[in-house]
């Protein structure tokens, strides 16, 4: 296995259920076909756009199945397989594995504020558990825990690390962690808002909560940024933002929000899941204003 397969754009896949609420077969079949007909690189499943944290061992099975039965060998796969518990992470890793995915992640342990040997025990057990490549996944914005360089100096001296989904603010953090890993090591850009800015100080690729809302534009950002057109990267990084406010400015979780946008492409894949709260009253109006910014973007730049 080369790094190569693991560059490019990563769609952070969403948790597709059907109109009762139950995780749906044929519609998270749907959007994974959707997603490879767009022309992405690979999906990173049940992280925290599919709601994981929300979802019962036998869910989140589930969806890793439906996944690879559509898309394995065609995308490459990654398998969040973080849980509240070691046990259930384990159990998930080796399940993974079982069903031919590329590689690992997982966010750090959550709720209990553990001291960095815990953190570390708790990502090599994932790692002893499967023979998979293993992806860090640092979001301190939702977990409470910043992935401090000692112990990241620590864990890549783990031959299976591979790489860091990051997804800290400060861009800074992206360059420090590819100066101290080294020209292999892959380096995930984490926020949407600074695709090009992550990409430019050090990311290799890209994994974020939006790209299947507008996977259009983050590839042809890539494109611009792998092509040194930095005026036309910030540009298009301009209106994703813009895009971007406005799926987080109507009631409700954006994930409910691009959900709708998407249903109105074409691709049904539910609501979300409580305590997530679904967009609803007249905000459902605004929708088609959103989906309206997407086209428009997807005009301007093209689709090639």
């Amino acid at each position: 296995m080369t790094n190569q397969k693991f560059k490019g754009v990563f769609p952070a896949f969403y948790a597709c259920y059907d109109d009762a609420g139950e995780i749906s077969e044929s519609r998270t079949k749907d959007l994974c076909n959707y997603l490879y007909e767009k022309g992405v690189q690979g999906l990173y499943v049940s992280g925290s756009s599919g709601e994981c944290i929300y979802h019962n061992l036998d869910e989140r099975k589930a969806t890793l199945k439906y996944v690879a039965e559509t898309v394995k060998g065609k995308l490459t796969l990654i398998a969040h397989v973080g849980a509240p518990s070691t046990r259930d992470s384990v159990e998930l890793a080796k399940y993974a594995e079982e069903l031919g995915y590329d590689a690992l992640s997982a966010i750090p342990p959550i709720y209990f504020k553990l001291p960095e040997s815990s953190i570390y025990k708790y990502w090599t057990d994932i790692m002893d558990a499967a023979e998979l490549p293993f992806i860090i996944y640092n979001i301190p914005q939702t977990t409470g825990y910043n992935l401090s360089m000692n112990l990241f100096k620590q864990l890549i001296e783990n031959k299976k690390v591979m790489g860091v989904k990051n997804s800290s603010m400060p861009a800074m953090d992206i360059e420090r962690f590819k100066a101290a890993a080294g020209e292999d090591f892959i380096v995930f850009n984490g926020p949407d808002e600074q695709y090009v800015a992550g990409r430019i100080i050090g990311a290799d690729s890209g994994i974020g909560g939006t790209y299947a809302a507008m996977p259009e534009l983050f590839l042809k950002a890539e494109q611009f940024v792998s092509t040194g057109n930095f005026e036309q990267a910030r540009s298009i990084q301009r209106d994703i933002n813009d895009i971007i406010i406005a799926l987080c400015s109507l009631n409700g979780s954006m994930y409910s929000v691009i959900k709708e946008v998407l249903k109105l492409n074409g691709v049904n894949v539910g609501s979300v899941r409580a305590p997530f709260e679904p967009v609803h009253g007249e905000d459902l109006n605004n929708i088609p204003a959103i989906k309206e910014m997407i086209d428009q973007a997807i005009l301007k730049y093209g689709k090639n």
